[in-house]
């Protein structure tokens, strides 16, 4: 069974096709800038790597794009656009509507509905999603929702405490993202370390970031909340935040609340701390010629994790393995070495010398051999789950 897997940005679209009967990724590509005059396609096909630039009005048309790809009589690993079971979207949210779902029309009226939740995903997922159901009527399309693993949260680490008709009529709640990434971790450390009864602790940290306690494979608390926005600071998110500071920004500056979400959604986080950027990349390299600003969004960053891991030691009653994930947890060295510094009082010890070792791409113990705790690092693969979630949905 082949499967396409497909992760949309209001005007990008990037793809992976997977072979399910042995779990091989065939091809992958990409489209910047659908919409726009001019966008760059790229795709990987083996060894064959395609660019070109041409106009690529919807998302739609990007996935036409994508089958020629991959059907091309040269390079393409298709016969035909038949050969694909289903198309997997790793879909954001849904409210109560979580879990794996066969896209239908009242799936798609749900999104919209939750729209005002997650305005920076669902909308471009809807509109690309009903495109594709009147393009290609012969493909299933299966929706991934991020908030489906963490469906195993106990109501105390779920719940706000608010009027509870809020959490029961309103879907107030916890919701939890990244949910892909950490079921992969969840699943990969349980085969790495050949055991199912593991305590993990799951650093997703990237452009968005989030921390995840797990127990036996299942999702015990996590850091993002009702929306995406909420958790660990990322990029250009603000995180967690108290409510009650927005009517006194609105007070001071004359804004309206819209206009300071949207500050908070976009100009917030490492970029709004260091008034430079809001990737780690950048933000280590000033920060090591002096830069104070971005030194301090760097120790924010680094103490919110912290706060986590420390939160979700008591959650799990300690922990077998922590995880680091994603751009930055697989990448810097620094993140991960300042948030598991002077950790010795929970049986955790870091070797700098394998922090510093580790290469890119690789599955790597970064602990000492004496750690109680294993500190890893394992490139996460959404993708592939969301593959896996999509065949079973359709059979």
């Amino acid at each position: 069974m082949k499967i396409l897997v497909a992760n949309l940005g209001s005007t990008s679209f990037k793809y992976r096709l997977f072979d399910l009967s042995d779990e091989t990724q065939l091809a992958r590509g990409g489209i910047d800038r659908v919409g726009g005059a001019e966008s760059h396609c790229f795709a990987v096909v083996g060894n064959h790597t395609t660019e070109t630039q041409q106009q690529v009005r919807d998302h739609a048309e990007a996935v036409h794009l994508c089958l020629q790809q991959l059907t091309d009589s040269q390079y393409g690993c298709l016969e035909t656009i038949n050969d694909v079971s289903g198309i997997g979207f790793k879909a954001v949210f849904a409210g109560s509507m979580s879990g794996v779902r066969v896209v239908d029309e009242e799936l798609l009226l749900k999104m919209e509905e939750c729209s005002v939740i997650a305005p920076a995903h669902n909308p471009p997922y809807v509109k690309a999603m009903r495109q594709l159901r009147t393009a290609f009527p012969e493909i299933p399309l299966v929706a991934a929702l991020e908030t489906g693993f963490h469906e195993t949260i106990d109501f105390e680490h779920r719940a706000y405490a608010v009027p509870f008709e809020w959490y029961s009529s309103l879907e107030i709640r916890r919701w939890g993202y990244h949910g892909a990434s950490h079921r992969f971790i969840a699943g990969r450390t349980a085969e790495l370390l050949g055991r199912n009864d593991l305590r993990i602790i799951s650093c997703h940290l990237g452009g968005s970031a989030s921390v995840c306690a797990i127990r036996n494979g299942k999702s015990a608390a996590t850091s993002m909340g009702m929306s995406p926005q909420g958790g660990l600071p990322s990029n250009n998110r603000v995180g967690e935040f108290d409510p009650y500071a927005i009517p006194a920004i609105m007070q001071a500056t004359g804004m309206t609340l819209e206009q300071v979400l949207t500050e908070m959604s976009s100009k917030g986080g490492l970029l709004g701390v260091s008034g430079l950027s809001g990737d780690c990349r950048d933000l280590e390299q000033a920060a090591e010629t002096g830069h104070d600003r971005a030194e301090k969004a760097l120790r924010l960053f680094e103490a919110s994790i912290r706060a986590h891991i420390g939160s979700y030691l008591a959650v799990l009653r300690g922990a077998d393995a922590i995880v680091f994930t994603g751009g930055i947890g697989e990448n810097s060295e620094r993140i991960r070495g300042r948030v598991c510094e002077d950790m010795e009082w929970a049986d955790l010890k870091l070797s700098s010398e394998r922090n510093s070792a580790a290469k890119r791409d690789a599955e790597t113990k970064i602990s000492t051999d004496d750690s109680g705790i294993g500190v890893w690092i394992i490139p996460t693969n959404e993708e592939l789950v969301v593959a896996r979630q999509t065949a079973a949905a359709i059979g």
